[in-house]
């Protein structure tokens, strides 16, 4: 465990030096995009209401809704891992200090459990929404709000909710 910690330090300090007045305006302002999972809930919201992708924006919601119970409701009280901020105070933050823990990365989880939704329904779609999950999810390093670690972590949740989902979802 001890190993993975400074493997997490290491990959975030490399990341600090790539820091720049123009990454700072657009990590943070893409990181909001993430905030609450609100993107991918409209977006689940507005394919729920056209005919044509309603099993898409069923199963989109079915996995936010997972990633919220097993994310949000079950492993970060459960594992309570403290943020980089808290552990080392000298980090400078571009965003408000979120409050809740850091382990999975929740705007990591919902980002990739929707681009692997629509990519499965619409496949041109994914790829546009698969690049915005992955730069939402390096948001979060480059802004030190998560370990690589806790990114990582949300990559696998969100890939297994919305494995989930799609065959919650399936017609039978």
């Amino acid at each position: 465990m001890e190993r993975i910690l400074q493997l997490d330090w290491q990959l975030l300090s490399a990341i600090e030096k790539l820091q720049n007045p123009l990454l700072d305006f657009i990590l943070s302002r893409l990181t909001a995009l993430g905030n609450g999972g609100i993107l991918w809930i409209v977006t689940a919201v507005v394919l729920l209401f056209i005919p044509k992708t309603r099993r898409c924006g069923c199963a989109l919601a079915v996995s936010l809704l997972l990633v919220f119970l097993l994310g949000n409701c079950l492993l970060k009280p459960l594992i309570a891992r403290p943020r980089p901020f808290m552990l080392q105070e000298e980090l400078l933050l571009l965003i408000p200090p979120p409050s809740d823990f850091s382990f999975p990365s929740g705007h990591t989880y919902s980002s990739i459990a929707s681009a692997i939704v629509i990519g499965y329904y619409h496949p041109k779609w994914g790829i546009p929404a698969t690049v915005l999950a992955l730069l939402i999810a390096f948001s979060r390093l480059y802004l030190m709000v998560h370990f690589p670690t806790d990114i990582l972590g949300g990559i696998l949740l969100g890939a297994v909710c919305a494995a989930t989902a799609i065959i919650m979802t399936q017609k039978k």
